[in-house]
């Protein structure tokens, strides 16, 4: 039996996120601190709903490096495998706090210095899923530790996960993304992306049917779309296409780790064997929870019990 279900390796990182909502960095005057790091947050989501997460990352040895690590604790994620870089400092996100796609401005450190030693085979072997991001390839050392670390894992058999979270201000370089991409994908993982991704991947608006064209053509077999109020669609090469309607939100808090929260309940239950339709009912469960609060999913409810509704 293995004991792992998650191996979430990338960056985390402290994001400071606005006060006022849908104000532009330039006029917030006031932030507030959280954990942050899409694949951070999938760690702690999925530990939340009672998952054996490991998280791979790295921070600064410093104060903020510090409170990573506390949060990490409090949330029951493995913290064996976080590196600690005496060189370089906590990476910092500046975050605009919005109802549609936020601002940012990144300040990038230790979060890239992540390297093979700090994920042996061994537990690699004993985990179920190989989850990461295309923040976390933008940059060497991660990159390639990541790259390496995919193929093993791929090897011993996990099923591979991807969040194609592009953004040009992390990646300057598209070809170069579209390479990387398409190593990590020769893997089939599980993909998810959103239509913000795809329009900043390919500099143009793309049809999905371009988009699940080009992604099943790099070697994967399940790509999820995420559209936001306009719904989910996935293609599946084998299953064919499902589209679900977005759960309806009076109020949109906010929208950072949205996408986070999604994919997490999404590999909840693949996880749990359920099949297309109610993964993707159980992704959306998990967003509509999360867009409602600012910050991390509350700490005075039961999500599994909200999910499993």
């Amino acid at each position: 039996m293995k004991t792992i279900d998650i191996i979430s390796i990338g960056e985390v990182l402290i994001d400071f996120i606005g006060h006022e909502v849908n104000t532009s960095i330039n006029r917030t005057k006031d932030y507030h601190r959280f954990l942050g790091g899409s694949p951070t947050n999938v760690a702690v989501n999925a530990s939340r709903l009672g998952l054996n997460a490991v998280l791979v990352a790295s921070c600064g040895q410093d104060g903020l490096g510090d409170y990573v690590i506390r949060k990490l604790k409090a949330n029951h994620v493995n913290t064996n495998h976080i590196g600690k870089s005496e060189t370089v400092p906590t990476s910092v996100i500046f975050v605009s706090k919005s109802t549609e796609t936020p601002d940012f401005i990144p300040y990038r450190q230790a979060d890239c210095e992540i390297f093979e030693s700090q994920l042996p085979d061994n537990i690699i072997a004993e985990a179920k899923i190989f989850h990461t991001t295309c923040f976390a390839l933008s940059k060497n050392p991660a990159r390639q530790t990541i790259l390496n670390r995919a193929q093993k894992a791929k090897a011993l058999g996990l099923q591979l996960s991807i969040d194609i979270n592009f953004s040009e201000r992390i990646w300057p370089d598209r070809e170069e993304a579209k390479s990387v991409l398409r190593e990590y994908l020769a893997n089939d993982p599980l993909v998810k992306l959103s239509e913000d991704d795809c329009y900043r991947l390919f500099a143009a608006v793309k049809s999905e049917e371009f988009i699940f064209d080009y992604f099943h053509s790099l070697g994967a077999s399940t790509i999820c779309l995420t559209k936001g109020k306009n719904g989910v669609v996935v293609s599946d090469i084998k299953q064919g296409l499902f589209f679900q309607k977005a759960i309806p939100i009076e109020e949109v808090k906010d929208t950072t780790g949205a996408g986070d929260a999604f994919w997490t309940g999404f590999l909840y239950a693949q996880l749990h064997h359920k099949n297309i339709e109610e993964t993707i009912t159980v992704a959306q469960k998990l967003a509509a929870i999360k867009l409602q609060n600012v910050g991390r999913l509350p700490d005075n409810i039961n999500i599994k019990e909200l999910i499993q509704e």
